[in-house]
């Protein structure tokens, strides 16, 4: 039984049909027609009831699922335990927001690098409802995201309270302007969004933008007002041209941490990392 033929069965399972597993596996349909033909000649047994255009999971392919699913995940294990042998060698894949990237990566990924001088730093920045899908689906080793974290696949390390506060241009007014903010997804976003309706803002209206800079560069000239941690602000280039507000507790305070699969093998250079994070967040004495 190939793991690539229960890949492809999975995927028709999840992704409701052919067509749509044939897109997700960048393949031809027949790739995953002959596939799920093959398995069911090997088992001796139909997989799915094929109804016109649709496919409905026999009983067969429930069981055989529950085990697809099992025998994968051993097989994902496996490669990041043979990608990390040594640990000085192979491929960590980290992600985080873009304002945690800006603030914290850059000292921590110094240390990653020095204590493991061979191992190949993969880092992608998204927000965190993105991060967090692409760490349970296997793309990311980690990721740094804002919590706190309930996840039943998932554990969370907190690391450092970041503090929100809000930012609008100098002379310009909050409560005539609108709310910038990072796309769907952003913890930051929704607090905002609560922000907004507590201070009773006259202004509903909200722009999106994909980058920390495009937004910090569009509140400074006065187009409009965001949350941002303090020390983003308090570092950018725009700082002069921002009026900075404290926010309560329960706004602005956000628990932010790393966050990996609870059945991952272990990896000394995450250690490392979120150490260096921690390290260089702690409060000087």
């Amino acid at each position: 039984m190939e793991l690539v033929a229960l890949r492809t069965f999975q995927t028709v399972v999840e992704e409701g049909g052919i067509l749509a597993a044939s897109r997700k596996l960048n393949t031809v349909q027949s790739n995953v027609t002959g596939r799920i033909r093959r398995l069911e000649e090997e088992l001796g047994t139909e997989l799915f009831f094929r109804k016109g255009r649709g496919l409905e999971l026999a009983p067969s392919g429930r069981v055989l699922l529950d085990y697809a699913r099992r025998m994968l995940l051993l097989e994902r294990q496996t490669s990041a335990a043979v990608r990390l042998v040594g640990e000085n060698t192979g491929e960590l894949r980290i992600g985080a927001m873009e304002t945690f990237a800006a603030l914290h990566l850059p000292s921590a990924l110094k240390a990653v690098r020095a204590a493991h001088p061979g191992m190949d730093l993969r880092v992608a920045t998204n927000t965190s409802a993105e991060l967090t899908d692409k760490v349970l689906t296997h793309k990311l080793d980690c990721a740094f995201i804002a919590g706190p974290v309930v996840h039943p696949e998932l554990s969370f390390t907190e690391l450092v309270v970041e503090e929100l506060v809000q930012i609008c241009a100098v002379g310009a007014s909050p409560l005539r302007q609108p709310l910038i903010l990072f796309r769907e997804g952003c913890a930051y976003r929704s607090r905002a969004i609560a922000w907004q309706r507590v201070t009773g803002h006259a202004v509903a209206d909200a722009m999106e933008f994909g980058t920390l800079e495009g937004i910090l560069g569009c509140v400074a000239v006065g187009l409009g007002w965001t949350l941002m941690p303090r020390r983003v602000v308090e570092q950018s280039p725009h700082a002069a041209d921002l009026v900075i507000e404290a926010l309560p507790a329960d706004i602005a305070r956000v628990p932010t941490g790393m966050i990996t699969l609870r059945d991952a093998p272990p990896m000394s250079a995450l250690t490392t990392l979120s150490q260096a994070v921690a390290n260089a967040a702690a409060p000087r004495s």
